[in-house]
């Protein structure tokens, strides 16, 4: 044998063919070609213009990661009370000094207290924990689901995860038993879903959303896509709603839900409700599915010794400190409440979840203070509440400035901003340019995106890595950089770009 490939065990045509089949889009392409553009541009920050000026040289001074909601990475600060309390968590001998801590160093009382109980109740962040998660911090997420929905929650169906991402991965995990199951997915989609079902070797089935209503759900349309499904052999087990949705930013009102809920209950199909944005809502407020579940519940009682038409329903609900104004992804922390799960199936799920140890135990610390933030009269209440809605009203500003410069360019169409970290417009692109797309063996949206990123340096997400109805064409872009000088360069490009194609 001659080539050094053919001396490896492991080559492009013997690995898992599950994962060559997956395609998660926020981080291909484009996000790669942009790190390369973030990397040249350091290098050239370091090493000072080439003399004479390079013809490779960069049409744009920074890079805009528009692609994924990487909150901290676009200078997003993080919040006071969480770093304080982590750093003691990280190097506790700190509070040995706790006079120097709150007369020096501006660190609060409240902020001290949380990290001695906290290290009270872990003993050490470098040490495991219990596969679900530390109690006391379940138990806090527990209270923090009983205040929000104003009904009873047992931190024993409370499981702390490694983001969201990681539940989803478990969750899936359990209920995709062979190649014949099916998930209800909705289109467009995050891409983690459908990623995820590739891997399982499991089925997608697709049910898309209403564009033309604001990206709310369509009952003929899931029960067509789940009657499609059964048609062709698939045993469909669950439904994923996303609210407020990815990428889509739709925040759905409560009918929707409960139309969801009882088309669930009528066709046994567990309910994964990722509600990791439920903080990012612009209009309307978050109804979360297990309250509008209790509610139907309640409503709806048994009567002569027979269950209620939902009591036997199954909800999985999701949550992240990843999004949110909290922000920090990096430190991967979450959670996922069982509603209506047999406890034989909790059984296989908790060995599941201790095949991979214990979630991180600092993101953990940082799930407590998501659901457990300093309160009114705390010391730590007004720099919390002050950073807080400074984050909060920035995302607004950022969203409505980019809402306004896409309502008028040309061939573009944009739903008001409803929630979470995104804008999803629908762009028609001229035959011209879907010509150049063609010839380069791209599909016209990503074309559209790779034009932007090289004349711009701003990395958005084609709607074909989330999925899109037949015939249209949308891009996906976070409103999460600082600023709004950077919606002047998308501007910019458009009408350049429709000039030279028209």
């Amino acid at each position: 044998m001659s080539s050094t490939a053919s001396r490896k065990a492991l080559n492009i045509d013997n690995i898992n063919p599950h994962v060559k089949e997956a395609k998660y889009a926020v981080r291909g392409e484009l996000a790669i070609k942009s790190e390369e553009y973030r990397a040249k541009l350091r290098k050239l920050k370091e090493d000072g213009p080439p003399t004479p000026p390079s013809d490779s040289d960069l049409p744009f001074d920074t890079v805009v990661s528009a692609n994924i909601g990487n909150p901290q990475q676009l200078d997003q600060k993080p919040l006071t009370f969480f770093r304080q309390v982590l750093s003691l968590l990280e190097y506790p001998n700190l509070l040995d000094k706790e006079d120097v801590l709150l007369q020096h160093l501006d660190y609060k009382q409240d902020a001290v207290d949380r990290a001695r109980w906290l290290i009270k109740e872990i003993g050490s962040v470098g040490a495991y924990s219990q596969s679900t998660g530390v109690p006391a911090i379940r138990q806090s997420v527990a209270k923090y689901i009983e205040r929000r929905d104003g009904f009873p929650a047992d931190s024993n169906n409370i499981y702390l995860s490694a983001g969201a991402s990681s539940g989803v991965n478990t969750l899936m995990h359990i209920i995709c038993a062979n190649d014949k199951t099916g998930i209800l997915v909705p289109i467009p989609q995050y891409p983690l879903y459908t990623a995820t079902l590739s891997l399982l070797n499991a089925r997608c089935c697709p049910y898309e959303l209403d564009e033309a209503s604001g990206w709310g759900t369509d009952m003929a349309t899931i029960k067509k896509s789940y009657e499609d499904a059964k048609a062709n052999g698939t045993d469909v087990r669950a439904i994923v709603v996303i609210n407020p949705g990815n990428p889509t930013g739709a925040s759905l009102p409560r009918s929707d839900i409960e139309s969801i809920i009882k088309f669930a209950a009528e066709n046994q199909l567990v309910i994964m409700a990722d509600e990791v944005y439920q903080t990012n809502v612009f209009i309307g407020e978050f109804v979360s599915f297990k309250k509008t579940l209790r509610e139907l519940q309640r409503d709806n009682p048994g009567t002569d010794g027979h269950e209620g038409p939902y009591d036997q329903l199954e909800l999985v609900s999701l949550h992240s400190i990843s999004k949110g104004m909290v922000g920090e992804c990096g430190h991967r922390g979450g959670y996922f409440e069982l509603v209506g799960i047999d406890k034989e199936v909790q059984e296989q799920i908790y060995k599941f979840i201790s095949i991979m140890l214990c979630p991180p135990v600092v993101g953990q610390c940082a799930v407590e203070m998501m659901v457990n933030p300093p309160k009114e009269g705390e010391p730590s209440f007004e720099l919390y509440h002050k950073e807080y809605t400074t984050i909060e009203k920035g995302l607004r500003t950022r969203a409505t400035a980019l809402y306004n410069a896409f309502k008028e360019m040309e061939g573009l169409d944009i739903s008001e901003p409803q929630g979470a970290m995104y804008l999803f417009p629908t762009i028609t692109i001229p035959e011209k340019a879907q010509k150049a797309a063609k010839e380069k063996g791209k599909k016209p949206d990503e074309f559209y995106c790779l034009e932007l990123l090289d004349a711009t340096g701003i990395c958005v997400v084609p709607g074909s890595g989330f999925g899109q109805k037949e015939g249209t064409l949308h891009f996906r872009t976070t409103f999460l950089a600082p600023g709004t000088d950077w919606v002047g360069r998308i501007t910019k490009f458009h009408k350049e770009f429709m000039e030279q194609y028209r």
